[in-house]
Parts: C-alpha cells; sequence; structure tokens
C-alpha cells in the first residue's frame, strides 16, 4: 500500500455501521470455523487436516500440489507440511508421488475416502456459509460505503 492509500485510509472514519458489520463478521467467521472444525471431527480429522485436504484437491497448477505449496497454502514450515502430510498418507487419505519433471519434488493427491469425506464436509460447510450470508452482505456494504467516503475525501 502506498502513502497516500494509508493516510486516506486512516482518515476515513468508520461508521458505528461499519464497526457492528465488522463485528458480526467476525462472528459469524469464528461459528463458521467452529462449525467447520465439527465437521472435520466428524470423520476424524483435524480442522488443519481438513483444509489440506482441500487444498490439494482445490490446487490449479500444472501439475498436482507439491508439499512446499500445502505449506505455503496452510502458512506452516515445510517440514510440519510433511509430518500432516505424513499422517494423511497413514490414514489412507493422501497419496505422494514424485514429480517427473523433478524427482526432489514430492506431488500429492487426495484418495477416492478423502474426496467422500471433503464433499460431505464442504457441503454442509457451504449450508453453514448460506447461513451467514447476511453478515457478509453487511460487510461489503460496509466496505463499499468506506471506500465511497475515502473517495469523497480525496
Amino acid at each position: 500500500m502506498n502513502r497516500r492509500a494509508v493516510k486516506r485510509q486512516a482518515a476515513t472514519r468508520l461508521s458505528d455501521e461499519d464497526y457492528v458489520a465488522l463485528s458480526a463478521f467476525r462472528l459469524a467467521l469464528r461459528r463458521f470455523l467452529k462449525f467447520s472444525e465439527a465437521g472435520a471431527h466428524t470423520y476424524g480429522l483435524t480442522a488443519q487436516q481438513h483444509q489440506a485436504l482441500l487444498a490439494v484437491r482445490a490446487h490449479r497448477g500444472e501439475e498436482p500440489m507439491s508439499i512446499g505449496e500445502l505449506a505455503d497454502s496452510l502458512l506452516i514450515k515445510n517440514h510440519s507440511a510433511v509430518g500432516l502430510v505424513a499422517r494423511l498418507q497413514a490414514r489412507g487419505l493422501v497419496v505422494r508421488k514424485p514429480s517427473p519433471g523433478d524427482r526432489r519434488r514430492v506431488l500429492l493427491a487426495i484418495t477416492p475416502e478423502a474426496q467422500g469425506m471433503l464433499d460431505q464436509i464442504s457441503r454442509g460447510n457451504l449450508d453453514e456459509l448460506k447461513s451467514n450470508a447476511e453478515a457478509f452482505e453487511a460487510l461489503l456494504s460496509s466496505l463499499r460505503r468506506i471506500d465511497a467516503r475515502a473517495a469523497a475525501e480525496d
């Protein structure tokens, strides 16, 4: 962010409505995370294991996701991702294979069993997100109002 944007952002005052929207969004987000974690636990997964399966499944690239990319996606260290993948592999949820282009790179794929779990958890999570749509919409409205006020102040 450049200095002008930072200065503009600092000069733009937040309204009571903006704080209400931020608070409602934070509560909705925490509820969603708790719901999602409970859904993962239903299948014997930790929240991090669920997030890993989701990241591997959602990855779009020239080749499947690598362990390093998984670490980046989950904001964890590479050695932590290696351990996470080892636990998922031991449960039969992930397979590892060397990259054909660079045998030092380990590529990941989820198994059909993991796909079934992920489908069920994700369907529930999407329903939960829909139930919180009002909080998300209120936050987006606040962001638009803040941007409009900031632009008017320029």
